[in-house]
């Protein structure tokens, strides 16, 4: 079986330096029209799985029509021009030129199920890119009259893909991306940010009794650190039932080894001096950017590892999981900020063996044994 030789005019030129995922998608529409029997040998990938739009639709196109007698497919080119013909309709750049240049390499036809896992992993490995990119662009989306309920749906929706691309390609242990983690973006101005958290330590410490409402704060949420290393002396000294004031927690950073060495003692002594405002509300202020900027650094941290090839689909699904467990750790606290109930997402079924039972008495029993 051969295709009439096309004309030079006829022919559909591929740039140079394509992705692997390409040629690994070439393979297997070429498998597939040199034995299209193959296909039933194919599962879990449909048209959406290709990355380019004429592979799509010639995939669709195989798909959707009856498969040839062998016998037949051997002496003539009819089954192949109705591929193309249904093809054309899709993507109107598609020749027989291409599809030529499809078979003509085509050895190994009865690697077509080796070609499509290829490109399955390749589909999972764009889908997880997508989905981190709408997390990190709706984190940095300003116009968002509520940003947190939204960048927290964004990250449901990737730990979706995560889960869905885990059935296909279940983790394994040890299994860990090996791609750095990017670096720092640029900073944006942080003007705000500091103004709020200094308002917010001024009023804590001309308020120390309302520190225990904020329990959900954090050092690691501020934005600079000697408002972190601030916020960690002044609940230590609430927490210890010590005098708080301006000095008193000027000389627990000293004695902590905390002093920014860029401040003057002056310069921090008087801004504790000046509160404004409910600490709760700087507090949630807080919060939320801490929440948006985890975020941010997760969505970017995802968007390397699906970035870099080198890392397979179970590494993938291993590093996105534990990137995503520190969204999870923030929205914990958010929720106890904002006394929001949380909303469960629906799992998958472990893959390990489960723990032990969890029942109205034992966990009656727990409490009665902790600690007051």
């Amino acid at each position: 079986m051969s295709l009439p030789h096309p004309d030079k005019d006829d022919f559909v030129p591929v740039p140079p330096r394509r992705p692997l995922g390409f040629y690994a998608e070439q393979s297997l529409l070429g498998a597939l029209l040199v034995d299209p029997q193959q296909l039933k040998n194919i599962s879990r990938i449909g048209p959406e799985s290709f990355a380019d739009r004429h592979h799509a639709a010639l995939f669709a196109a195989i798909s959707t029509l009856p498969l040839p007698d062998p016998a037949e497919h051997a002496k003539n080119t009819k089954w192949l021009d109705q591929v193309l013909a249904t093809g054309h309709e899709q993507a109107r750049g598609l020749t027989a030129s291409y599809l030529h240049n499809l078979i003509q390499p085509c050895l190994w036809p009865a690697h077509a199920p080796a070609y499509a896992r290829m490109v399955e992993a390749e589909h999972a490995r764009r889908r997880l890119q997508t989905a981190a990119e709408r997390l990190v662009q709706t984190a940095h989306d300003a116009s968002l009259p509520q940003p947190v309920p939204t960048v927290l749906a964004e990250a449901d929706a990737l730990a979706a893909v995560v889960d869905d691309i885990a059935i296909h390609f279940p983790p394994r242990a040890g299994m860990l991306p090996r791609t750095a983690a990017p670096p720092p973006a640029i900073t944006p101005d942080r003007t705000e940010a500091v103004e709020e958290e200094q308002l917010l330590l001024a009023t804590a410490t001309a308020h120390p009794a309302d520190i225990d409402s904020v329990r959900w704060l954090l050092p690691e949420d501020f934005t600079l650190p000697l408002h972190a290393g601030l916020w960690q002396c002044l609940t230590a000294l609430a927490r210890r039932r010590e005098p708080v004031d301006p000095v008193t927690i000027l000389w627990e950073v000293q004695q902590r080894g905390l002093r920014d060495e860029g401040s003057e003692p002056g310069e921090v002594l008087r801004l504790l001096a000046e509160p404004v405002g409910s600490l709760e509300h700087w507090g949630e202020r807080t919060l939320q950017r801490s929440l948006l900027a985890t975020a941010h650094h997760t969505g970017r941290r995802i968007e390397a590892y699906a970035g870099d090839p080198a890392n397979t689909p179970f590494q993938l699904v291993v590093g996105a999981r534990r990137s995503l467990a520190d969204i999870g750790a923030v929205r914990t606290r958010w929720q106890h900020a904002t006394a929001t109930v949380p909303r469960q997402r629906p799992r998958p079924a472990p893959t390990t063996r489960a723990g032990p039972p969890t029942t109205t008495a034992a966990r009656t029993a727990r409490a009665a044994r902790a600690p007051r």
